[in-house]
């Protein structure tokens, strides 16, 4: 008997190490906010365990990823640039593009702001007011979705602070990014998601001291990398993913996702996406 239950226990164990060396595994180059929030690390075993599927995350910068796709070395891209991705749609590069959720940007600076930022509810007039004082502003300066909704918000305020002793570009994710700020006791602009999720865990000693203009509203999407351009891509796998995304079980997860203090860092928003039917 003690035996035939050794034998079963040893069986069921090499099923498991079967199934898991066999699993299929897809790729998903996305923004590092995605990652730093942790949102990842709750949506992902909701999905594997549902699908079997697992998901492997390359967290850049959204410039990055997108490059990373149009290459064909991932099968989805999960990231926040809307304008290029539905340029990067239309050019052939991706397929079946969905809103999934947004959060919003925020400008953060140190407790006793020098450039008098707080109050303001004009990003843009905030930007002319950095420049105008001269306070230490830190760029991520990455081509990430952060570091291209800061360049239209400089291009409103009619300003190019490239080269200016005040701008420093650091070419570091946003979580670094934010850490320099911190430490330079400088200005920055920051994803609502990942400043929340760091804030306390970092012992930040910035506030958030511009939020709620329209400018800073930050959508995220997805994207399947177009198998007729890249064959090798898992195609399937990588709809299954998006499906689960935009379906209510992932839109649910999404928006039940929370910080250590309750807070919610994302807002799930499918319904209001760009539908690509899938290629045959």
């Amino acid at each position: 008997m003690r035996l035939g239950k050794i034998l079963l226990a040893v069986i069921i164990l090499m099923s498991l190490l079967s199934y898991t060396h066999g699993q299929t595994r897809i790729r998903c180059a996305s923004t590092t906010s995605t990652q730093n929030s942790g949102l990842f690390d709750y949506l992902l075993p909701i999905f594997e365990k549902e699908t079997g599927i697992k998901v492997d995350i390359v967290a850049v910068g959204t410039g990055a990823a997108l490059e990373i796709g149009k290459r064909g070395d991932a099968d989805v891209v999960f990231v926040h640039a809307k304008e290029e991705e539905l340029r990067l749609l239309r050019e052939g590069y991706f397929a079946n593009r969905y809103d999934v959720m947004y959060n919003d940007f925020v400008i953060v600076g140190p407790p006793d702001d020098p450039a008098g930022l707080k109050g303001l509810s004009s990003a843009t007039e905030a930007f002319q007011r950095l420049a105008q004082r001269g306070a230490t502003f830190i760029s991520r300066g990455d081509n990430s979705g952060t570091h291209k909704k800061e360049l239209k918000i400089w291009k409103k305020a009619g300003l190019n602070p490239k080269g200016r002793k005040w701008y420093l570009e650091v070419g570091q994710s946003m979580a670094k990014t934010l850490r320099i700020a911190n430490e330079k006791r400088a200005y920055t602009l920051t994803d609502r998601g990942t400043w929340l999720a760091l804030k306390d865990k970092e012992r930040m000693d910035l506030e958030i001291v511009v939020e709620g203009d329209p400018v800073l509203f930050n959508q995220y999407g997805v994207m399947a990398v177009n198998p007729k351009r890249h064959p090798h891509v898992k195609y399937k796998e990588a709809l299954k993913f998006i499906r689960f995304l935009i379906s209510e079980k992932g839109q649910k997860a999404i928006a039940t996702f929370r910080d250590s203090h309750g807070n919610q860092l994302f807002y799930p928003n499918a319904s209001k996406g760009v539908r690509i039917k899938p290629i045959e």
